[in-house]
């Protein structure tokens, strides 16, 4: 007697079948942008908190929003040691240098570890973008946490983002890591707005430059994926004690040259998304 395949069930046809995942947009601002590294250590958090407060400078109404759950670094590069009001269904975010911020820093003590599980970090994600009170909002600018795990595919999945900016070192080791990030946007289909070469040098005494990290291997990578290249920003002392001081640079000194940089990056993302 010939082997009879035996048939699915309906339910079980539909447990096989891919999940269509349908992304909202945070209420309260008209475009997310998520700002990503695959790799930590690369300045991302830095990169983030600049160009909210470089978007800010050029007229736009912007939110930042600390994705990082177990490395949050908004409440320390802004100086913010209160906690966010709430009124049991939506939460206020905390409004500094005019800028609308949110992060689970804001709720823990900063020396408590986040020991949490992946379905608590994905909760906590979804509690900031859907019972927060964003308003009025040009941009969300997302600070992400390194990698491509869960909160990374939360967002990309069930969140609406406009754009996505990827801030690399040259480092090669650091370049591997990019191009998994660069797939896994692509394969979720965000749009990546281009690439970042971050502390990609240094002005010695000397007046030369040092590029202690390698030389040209984000702009490479871009050109690999057929990415835009979106400049380098150099190694400078000023940018990290006006972070640990928790006035960032942008803020603290906008006619510094690391701060021109950000400024003329806010003024080009400012004409892609609101050009009318």
């Amino acid at each position: 007697m010939p082997y009879k395949k035996p048939e699915l069930s309906a339910a079980m046809k539909s447990k096989l079948e891919p999940k269509v995942f349908k992304k909202n947009p945070i209420i309260g601002t008209k475009f997310t942008l998520a700002i990503s590294s695959a790799k930590g250590g690369v300045g991302k958090s830095t990169f983030a908190t600049n160009l909210a407060l470089a978007l800010k400078k050029i007229g736009c109404k912007v939110g930042l929003l600390d994705a990082d759950i177990y490395g949050p670094s908004i409440p320390k590069m802004f100086d913010i040691n209160e906690k966010p009001k709430s009124d049991g269904q939506k939460i206020d975010p905390i409004i500094k240098y005019d800028i609308q911020c949110m992060s689970i820093g804001f709720l823990t003590d900063q020396q408590t570890p986040m020991i949490w599980r992946g379905p608590m970090v994905i909760s906590a994600i979804k509690t900031f973008t859907q019972k927060v009170n964003w308003k009025d909002l040009d941009f969300i600018i997302v600070d992400m946490p390194p990698g491509t795990g869960d909160t990374q595919l939360t967002f990309s999945q069930e969140i609406k983002m406009d754009g996505a900016i990827i801030v690399s070192t040259p480092q090669e080791v650091a370049l591997l890591d990019v191009k998994r990030g660069i797939k896994m946007f692509d394969k979720l289909e965000v749009k990546i707005l281009g690439l970042i070469d971050n502390m990609s040098f240094f002005i010695g005494d000397d007046g030369k430059k040092y590029k202690i990290f390698g030389e040209g291997g984000v702009e490479k990578t871009a050109k690999e994926f057929q990415k835009e290249f979106l400049g380098e920003i150099p190694i400078n002392p000023e940018v990290g004690k006006c972070g640990d001081e928790g006035k960032p640079i942008v803020e603290a000194n906008p006619d510094n040259e690391i701060s021109k940089i950000y400024l003329n990056l806010a003024s080009k993302i400012k004409s892609i998304y609101l050009s009318n």
